[in-house]
Protein backbone atom coordinates (compact mmCIF):
# COMPACT_ATOMS: atom_id res chain seq x y z
CA UNK A 1 0.00 0.00 0.00
CA UNK A 2 1.21 3.90 -0.80
CA UNK A 3 2.31 5.69 2.45
CA UNK A 4 -0.25 8.45 1.79
CA UNK A 5 -3.34 6.01 2.54
CA UNK A 6 -1.34 3.73 4.99
CA UNK A 7 -1.10 6.63 7.25
CA UNK A 8 -4.88 7.96 6.38
CA UNK A 9 -6.19 4.68 7.37
CA UNK A 10 -4.54 3.86 10.26
CA UNK A 11 -6.03 7.45 11.55
CA UNK A 12 -9.74 6.48 10.07
CA UNK A 13 -9.56 3.16 12.12
CA UNK A 14 -8.30 5.17 15.30
CA UNK A 15 -11.54 7.57 15.09
CA UNK A 16 -13.44 4.48 14.04
CA UNK A 17 -12.43 2.55 17.31
CA UNK A 18 -11.86 4.91 19.68
CA UNK A 19 -13.13 8.17 18.62
CA UNK A 20 -15.29 10.04 21.53
CA UNK A 21 -18.79 10.98 20.73
CA UNK A 22 -20.25 14.48 21.11
CA UNK A 23 -22.77 16.68 19.49
CA UNK A 24 -22.11 19.59 18.04
CA UNK A 25 -23.30 23.22 16.07
CA UNK A 26 -23.85 20.98 12.74
CA UNK A 27 -24.29 17.21 14.43
CA UNK A 28 -22.78 14.48 15.95
CA UNK A 29 -19.14 13.82 15.95
CA UNK A 30 -16.65 11.08 17.10
CA UNK A 31 -13.49 12.75 17.80
CA UNK A 32 -10.06 13.03 19.28
CA UNK A 33 -7.11 15.69 19.46
CA UNK A 34 -3.74 16.19 18.54
CA UNK A 35 -2.08 13.94 15.29
CA UNK A 36 0.62 13.55 12.45
CA UNK A 37 0.38 12.87 9.43
CA UNK A 38 4.18 12.91 7.13
CA UNK A 39 4.72 13.12 3.39
CA UNK A 40 7.39 12.34 1.28
CA UNK A 41 6.65 14.64 -2.00
CA UNK A 42 8.91 12.79 -3.46
CA UNK A 43 7.43 9.35 -3.40
CA UNK A 44 4.63 10.42 -5.47
CA UNK A 45 1.55 12.84 -4.89
CA UNK A 46 -0.30 12.07 -1.76
CA UNK A 47 -4.16 12.22 -3.80
CA UNK A 48 -5.49 9.27 -1.95
CA UNK A 49 -6.40 6.19 -4.00
CA UNK A 50 -8.52 4.15 -1.17
CA UNK A 51 -11.15 6.57 -3.11
CA UNK A 52 -11.14 8.87 -5.75
CA UNK A 53 -10.70 12.42 -4.31
CA UNK A 54 -11.96 15.00 -6.73
CA UNK A 55 -8.62 16.83 -7.90
CA UNK A 56 -10.09 19.24 -10.12
CA UNK A 57 -12.00 20.56 -7.16
CA UNK A 58 -8.84 20.81 -5.55
CA UNK A 59 -6.65 22.62 -7.45
CA UNK A 60 -9.06 25.31 -8.53
CA UNK A 61 -9.87 26.42 -5.04
CA UNK A 62 -5.97 26.44 -4.15
CA UNK A 63 -5.37 29.00 -7.23
CA UNK A 64 -8.86 30.78 -6.23
CA UNK A 65 -7.18 30.97 -2.37
CA UNK A 66 -3.60 32.50 -4.53
CA UNK A 67 -5.69 35.08 -6.65
CA UNK A 68 -7.02 36.58 -3.03
CA UNK A 69 -10.80 35.93 -4.13
CA UNK A 70 -13.32 35.70 -1.94
CA UNK A 71 -16.24 34.99 -4.43
CA UNK A 72 -17.33 31.74 -6.13
CA UNK A 73 -17.85 33.19 -9.86
CA UNK A 74 -13.63 31.69 -10.49
CA UNK A 75 -15.17 28.71 -8.82
CA UNK A 76 -17.64 28.87 -10.70
CA UNK A 77 -16.34 29.51 -13.88
CA UNK A 78 -14.33 26.12 -13.26
CA UNK A 79 -16.90 24.19 -12.58
CA UNK A 80 -16.54 24.09 -8.61
CA UNK A 81 -19.60 23.95 -6.59
CA UNK A 82 -18.12 22.98 -3.11
CA UNK A 83 -18.10 27.37 -1.77
CA UNK A 84 -21.80 27.33 -2.51
CA UNK A 85 -23.39 26.50 0.41
CA UNK A 86 -22.01 29.73 2.57
CA UNK A 87 -22.03 32.33 0.12
CA UNK A 88 -24.46 34.97 0.10
CA UNK A 89 -27.02 36.11 -3.05
CA UNK A 90 -24.05 37.54 -4.44
CA UNK A 91 -21.29 34.93 -3.98
CA UNK A 92 -19.64 36.25 -1.50
CA UNK A 93 -17.72 34.84 1.51
CA UNK A 94 -16.17 37.20 3.82
CA UNK A 95 -12.35 38.11 4.37
CA UNK A 96 -12.20 33.89 3.70
CA UNK A 97 -8.76 32.01 3.05
CA UNK A 98 -7.81 34.17 -0.13
CA UNK A 99 -8.31 37.36 1.52
CA UNK A 100 -6.11 36.77 4.51
CA UNK A 101 -3.03 35.01 2.60
CA UNK A 102 -3.72 38.04 -0.13
CA UNK A 103 -5.01 41.34 1.61
CA UNK A 104 -4.14 40.92 5.31
CA UNK A 105 -5.76 44.42 6.50
CA UNK A 106 -3.13 46.74 8.07
CA UNK A 107 -3.88 50.04 9.26
CA UNK A 108 -1.06 52.99 8.99
CA UNK A 109 -1.34 56.06 11.37
CA UNK A 110 0.01 59.13 10.83
CA UNK A 111 -0.06 60.58 14.57
CA UNK A 112 -3.27 62.85 13.52
CA UNK A 113 -5.75 59.64 14.64
CA UNK A 114 -6.23 59.14 11.32
CA UNK A 115 -5.51 55.49 9.62
CA UNK A 116 -4.80 54.58 6.25
CA UNK A 117 -5.93 51.23 5.01
CA UNK A 118 -3.19 49.22 3.87
CA UNK A 119 -3.05 45.47 3.38
CA UNK A 120 -0.17 42.45 3.55
CA UNK A 121 0.29 40.01 1.14
CA UNK A 122 1.46 36.92 2.88
CA UNK A 123 2.15 34.96 -0.26
CA UNK A 124 4.49 37.45 -1.74
CA UNK A 125 6.59 38.16 1.56
CA UNK A 126 6.99 34.73 2.65
CA UNK A 127 8.18 33.89 -1.35
CA UNK A 128 10.44 37.17 -0.85
CA UNK A 129 11.22 35.68 2.41
CA UNK A 130 12.57 32.20 0.63
CA UNK A 131 14.43 34.02 -1.41
CA UNK A 132 16.28 36.01 0.96
CA UNK A 133 16.73 34.12 4.06
CA UNK A 134 15.87 30.74 3.19
CA UNK A 135 17.01 29.22 6.40
CA UNK A 136 14.87 31.73 8.47
CA UNK A 137 12.31 30.45 10.61
CA UNK A 138 9.42 33.00 10.10
CA UNK A 139 7.78 31.54 6.55
CA UNK A 140 4.78 31.52 8.22
CA UNK A 141 1.26 32.09 6.68
CA UNK A 142 -2.03 32.56 8.50
CA UNK A 143 -5.29 32.28 7.83
CA UNK A 144 -6.88 32.62 11.24
CA UNK A 145 -7.60 36.46 11.91
CA UNK A 146 -9.11 37.05 15.15
CA UNK A 147 -10.67 40.71 14.26
CA UNK A 148 -12.51 39.27 11.34
CA UNK A 149 -13.67 35.68 11.90
CA UNK A 150 -16.76 36.84 12.44
CA UNK A 151 -17.14 38.40 8.73
CA UNK A 152 -16.14 35.57 7.30
CA UNK A 153 -18.58 32.90 5.96
CA UNK A 154 -16.84 30.10 7.74
CA UNK A 155 -13.64 30.32 10.02
CA UNK A 156 -10.46 29.04 8.80
CA UNK A 157 -10.13 25.01 9.43
CA UNK A 158 -6.53 25.04 8.07
CA UNK A 159 -5.45 28.35 9.68
CA UNK A 160 -1.71 28.17 10.09
CA UNK A 161 1.40 26.98 7.66
CA UNK A 162 5.40 27.21 7.93
CA UNK A 163 8.15 26.68 5.42
CA UNK A 164 11.57 25.66 6.30
CA UNK A 165 14.61 24.59 3.79
CA UNK A 166 17.36 22.73 4.07
CA UNK A 167 19.90 21.34 1.39
CA UNK A 168 17.99 22.89 -0.77
CA UNK A 169 14.71 21.32 -0.15
CA UNK A 170 11.34 23.09 0.78
CA UNK A 171 9.12 21.76 3.51
CA UNK A 172 5.90 22.46 4.63
CA UNK A 173 4.09 22.37 8.11
CA UNK A 174 0.39 22.87 8.28
CA UNK A 175 -1.58 23.25 11.68
CA UNK A 176 -5.43 22.32 11.13
CA UNK A 177 -7.77 23.40 13.65
CA UNK A 178 -10.54 21.46 12.51
CA UNK A 179 -10.62 18.70 10.61
CA UNK A 180 -13.72 16.50 8.89
CA UNK A 181 -11.43 13.34 8.51
CA UNK A 182 -13.72 11.44 5.94
CA UNK A 183 -14.89 14.81 3.18
CA UNK A 184 -12.19 17.59 4.75
CA UNK A 185 -8.84 16.00 5.07
CA UNK A 186 -8.19 14.18 1.58
CA UNK A 187 -8.93 17.08 -0.11
CA UNK A 188 -6.35 19.55 2.47
CA UNK A 189 -3.56 16.75 2.32
CA UNK A 190 -3.75 17.15 -1.53
CA UNK A 191 -4.51 20.86 -1.43
CA UNK A 192 -1.19 21.38 0.85
CA UNK A 193 1.04 19.09 -1.07
CA UNK A 194 0.22 21.37 -4.75
CA UNK A 195 0.93 24.34 -2.50
CA UNK A 196 4.26 23.19 -1.43
CA UNK A 197 5.28 21.93 -4.84
CA UNK A 198 4.38 25.15 -6.44
CA UNK A 199 5.84 27.19 -3.77
CA UNK A 200 9.43 24.76 -4.07
CA UNK A 201 9.03 25.63 -8.03
CA UNK A 202 8.67 29.19 -7.45
CA UNK A 203 12.10 29.56 -5.76
CA UNK A 204 13.84 27.33 -7.00
CA UNK A 205 13.96 24.53 -4.67
CA UNK A 206 12.91 20.62 -4.33
CA UNK A 207 9.76 19.60 -2.64
CA UNK A 208 10.44 17.80 0.25
CA UNK A 209 7.84 17.12 3.07
CA UNK A 210 4.62 18.19 3.93
CA UNK A 211 3.75 17.60 7.47
CA UNK A 212 -0.35 17.75 8.71
CA UNK A 213 -0.83 18.48 12.21
CA UNK A 214 -4.08 18.35 13.30
CA UNK A 215 -5.96 19.92 16.28
CA UNK A 216 -9.57 18.02 16.83
CA UNK A 217 -9.98 15.75 13.72
CA UNK A 218 -13.14 14.03 13.68
CA UNK A 219 -15.90 11.88 11.72
CA UNK A 220 -19.16 13.14 11.48
CA UNK A 221 -22.28 10.78 12.46
CA UNK A 222 -23.70 10.45 9.39
CA UNK A 223 -19.93 9.44 7.93
CA UNK A 224 -19.45 6.54 9.61
CA UNK A 225 -20.86 3.95 7.52
CA UNK A 226 -18.47 5.18 4.43
CA UNK A 227 -15.86 5.08 6.53
CA UNK A 228 -16.30 1.23 7.44
CA UNK A 229 -16.43 1.33 3.48
CA UNK A 230 -13.70 2.96 2.97
CA UNK A 231 -11.95 0.67 5.52
CA UNK A 232 -12.80 -2.21 4.28
CA UNK A 233 -10.76 -1.70 1.44
CA UNK A 234 -7.25 -1.57 2.97
CA UNK A 235 -6.42 -4.87 1.44
CA UNK A 236 -2.60 -3.80 1.08
CA UNK A 237 -2.56 -3.78 -2.37
CA UNK A 238 -4.56 -0.22 -3.02
CA UNK A 239 -3.10 1.38 -6.21
CA UNK A 240 -0.15 3.89 -6.20
CA UNK A 241 -0.01 7.33 -5.42
CA UNK A 242 -0.10 9.63 -9.15
CA UNK A 243 2.22 12.26 -10.53
CA UNK A 244 1.93 15.38 -10.63
CA UNK A 245 1.87 17.56 -14.00
CA UNK A 246 2.62 20.95 -14.43
CA UNK A 247 2.86 21.92 -18.03
CA UNK A 248 4.39 25.75 -18.34
CA UNK A 249 7.00 27.75 -16.30
CA UNK A 250 4.95 31.01 -14.97
CA UNK A 251 4.87 32.05 -12.00
CA UNK A 252 2.55 30.82 -8.97
CA UNK A 253 -0.05 33.51 -9.49
CA UNK A 254 -0.48 33.00 -13.44
CA UNK A 255 -1.20 29.44 -13.61
CA UNK A 256 -4.83 28.37 -14.57
CA UNK A 257 -6.52 25.26 -13.62
CA UNK A 258 -5.67 23.72 -17.30
CA UNK A 259 -1.84 24.30 -16.66
CA UNK A 260 -1.98 21.07 -13.70
CA UNK A 261 -3.02 18.38 -13.35
CA UNK A 262 -2.27 14.49 -12.69
CA UNK A 263 -0.67 11.46 -13.92
CA UNK A 264 -1.65 7.54 -13.80
CA UNK A 265 -4.74 8.51 -10.95
CA UNK A 266 -6.90 4.96 -11.15
CA UNK A 267 -7.91 5.13 -7.65
CA UNK A 268 -10.75 3.06 -6.42
CA UNK A 269 -14.36 4.39 -6.62
CA UNK A 270 -15.49 7.70 -4.98
CA UNK A 271 -17.41 7.18 -1.85
CA UNK A 272 -20.06 9.84 -1.37
CA UNK A 273 -20.95 11.28 1.76
CA UNK A 274 -23.44 14.42 2.61
CA UNK A 275 -21.32 17.64 3.82
CA UNK A 276 -21.90 19.04 7.41
CA UNK A 277 -22.49 22.74 7.30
Amino acid sequence: MNRADEQYLCTLGRLLREGVRRDGRNGGTFGLFGEQLRFDLREGFPLLTSKRVNFDAIKVELLWFLRGDTNIKFLHDNGVHIWDEWADENGDLGPVYGSQWRNWPDYDGDGSGFYERRSIDQIRNVIKSLKDDPHGRRHIVTAWNPAEIGDMALPPCHCLFQFHVANGVLNCQLYQRSADWFLGVPFNIASYALLTILMAREVDLMPGELIHTFGDYHLYQNHIDQAWEQLRRDDGDLPALPVLSITTDVSIFDLSPDDIGVIDYRPLAAIKAPISK
